[in-house]
C-alpha cells in the first residue's frame, strides 16, 4: 500500500487507487498461479524511482495488485496507473505470462485457486472454507482522503447510495472459467457471498460504525478490521474512505473515471455534511436490489434507482451521477471525467466488450486477447 497520507487538498480530497489483475499464461490464456514471478520482475523495474506505485501479492497466486501513491488530480492518477500496468505487463512477458484487468478469470481450472503463502491468508482459509473462492476475483479500490472520522462516516453514507451506479459503470466480469454467467458483474455476485461484504448499513456516527465492526468481530464474520469488505468503508490504517464496489477496470481510463466520480461525490458529501444536510438513506433492501440489478444488467441495461425505487436506463443514472460528482471537482477534473464517460459510452462497458469479442467467433481466447490489449493500451485498443 503506497497511500501513506491522504489528507484533503485545496483541489478537493486526495485520491488513489488499488488495481487487481489476473496473471495468465500467454499460450493457453488460462489464469495461472505465478504471481510471485511477475511481482519480482515488476518491483525490480520500479526500484529507485520516486513516488512509484507499490506492487503486492493478493490472497491467491492468480492475482497481483498495484497501488498508486497519493494523487491530487485525475491526470496524475492516470500517469501512475499507466506506468504500473506497463511495469507489470513487461515483467509478466519475461516469463511467458500476461496480466488482465477483469473481475473474474475468463479461462481457468475449476479447482480452488492456490493461496499465497501468508499466515493471515491461511487463517482466512481455515475459518471460511470454500468461501475463500470468493477471493479469486479482481476489483478496483478507490481511496479518497478524509482525515476526520466523523466526516468520513457521512461520506460513506453518501457513497453507499451511489455505489450501485458505480458498479453499473464498471461491470467487467460476465464470464467465469469458460461460461457466461448471465450477469455483467459476476465478481459482485461472488464477492457478496462473504458475510462482511456488500452494501454497508447506514451508520449515523463513527461510534455506530465502530459498533457495527465490533459486532462482526464478535460473530466471527471477520478475523480483523481489514476484513470489513463493505462496498464502502473506512480504511483500517489510512485516513481515507475506500470504495470497493467496482470490478477491475478494463482500462486505465475507466479506472480514472471511477476514481474521479468517487472524489467528486465525496467532495459534495463533505459540503453537505458541513451544511448540516441529511445523508441519503436508502434502505438496506433497496440497496441490495439495486446492486444486484447493476450486477445483472450493467451499463447497457436497466438500473434500479435507489432514490426513487424504480427501473430506469442505467446510462441515464450514470449521467446523473456524473453531473452530481462534477459539482465537487475542479474544472480540469470535471472536464476530464466528462470526456472519459463519453468515450466509455461510445464503446460500451467492459462486460459488453467482452461479450462482443466472444460473439464474433465463439472463442473465449478472443475475450482474453482483448483484455490483454485493453489492460496495456487502454481505450485505444477498442476505439476505431
Amino acid at each position: 500500500m503506497a497511500l501513506h497520507t491522504a489528507y484533503g487538498a485545496p483541489t478537493g480530497p486526495t485520491l488513489g487507487a488499488e488495481e487487481e489483475f489476473f496473471v495468465i499464461d500467454t499460450t493457453t490464456l488460462q489464469a495461472r498461479g505465478r504471481a510471485p514471478e511477475v511481482l519480482s520482475g515488476a518491483r525490480t523495474r520500479y526500484r529507485g524511482r520516486r513516488r512509484e506505485s507499490s506492487m503486492c501479492a493478493e490472497i491467491t497466486r492468480l492475482q497481483v495488485e498495484a497501488a498508486t501513491p497519493v494523487c491530487r488530480s485525475g491526470r496524475e492518477l492516470y500517469g501512475h496507473i499507466v506506468d504500473a500496468r506497463h511495469a507489470l505487463a513487461c515483467a509478466a512477458r519475461e516469463h511467458g505470462l500476461g496480466i488482465v484487468a477483469s473481475g473474474t478469470a475468463v479461462i481457468g481450472d475449476q479447482a480452488p485457486a492456490p493461496l499465497t503463502k501468508d499466515d493471515r491468508y491461511a487463517r482466512i482459509d481455515a475459518r471460511f472454507g470454500a468461501l475463500r473462492d470468493a477471493h479469486a476475483v479482481c476489483g478496483c479500490h478507490v481511496h479518497v482522503g478524509v482525515a476526520d472520522r466523523e466526516a468520513a462516516v457521512h461520506v460513506c453514507n453518501h457513497l453507499r447510495a451511489w455505489s450501485p451506479m458505480l458498479l453499473a459503470l464498471s461491470v467487467n466480469s460476465p464470464f467465469l472459467l469458460g461460461r457466461d454467467t448471465g450477469h455483467a458483474s459476476w465478481r459482485a455476485v461472488t464477492w457478496a457471498r462473504l458475510p462482511s461484504a456488500g452494501p454497508p448499513p447506514f451508520l449515523p456516527s463513527a461510534a455506530e460504525y465502530d459498533r457495527a465492526v465490533d459486532e462482526m468481530m464478535a460473530s466471527g464474520a471477520i478475523l480483523d478490521r481489514r476484513m470489513v469488505y463493505w462496498d464502502v468503508r473506512l480504511s483500517a490504517h489510512l485516513p481515507t474512505v475506500e470504495v470497493r464496489a467496482v470490478d477491475a477496470a478494463s482500462t486505465a481510463e475507466e479506472a480514472v473515471l471511477i476514481a474521479l466520480l468517487v472524489r467528486g461525490l465525496a467532495a459534495v458529501a463533505l459540503r453537505h455534511w458541513a451544511e448540516g444536510r441529511p445523508d441519503p438513506a436508502p434502505s438496506d433492501q433497496t440497496l441490495r436490489l439495486s446492486v444486484w440489478r447493476s450486477a445483472h444488467d450493467g451499463l447497457e441495461g436497466e438500473a434500479f434507482d435507489p432514490f426513487r425505487c424504480e427501473l430506469v436506463p442505467a446510462h441515464r443514472l450514470v449521467r446523473q451521477m456524473l453531473e452530481h460528482a462534477q459539482q465537487g471537482l475542479v474544472p480540469a477534473d470535471a472536464d476530464f471525467a466528462g470526456r472519459l464517460l463519453d468515450r466509455l459510452l461510445a464503446v460500451g462497458s467492459g462486460a459488453c466488450r467482452q461479450r462482443t469479442a466472444y460473439a464474433r467467433r465463439g472463442r473465449l481466447t478472443d475475450v482474453v486477447d482483448l483484455l490483454v490489449r485493453q489492460t496495456r493500451h487502454g481505450l485505444a485498443a477498442v476505439e476505431s
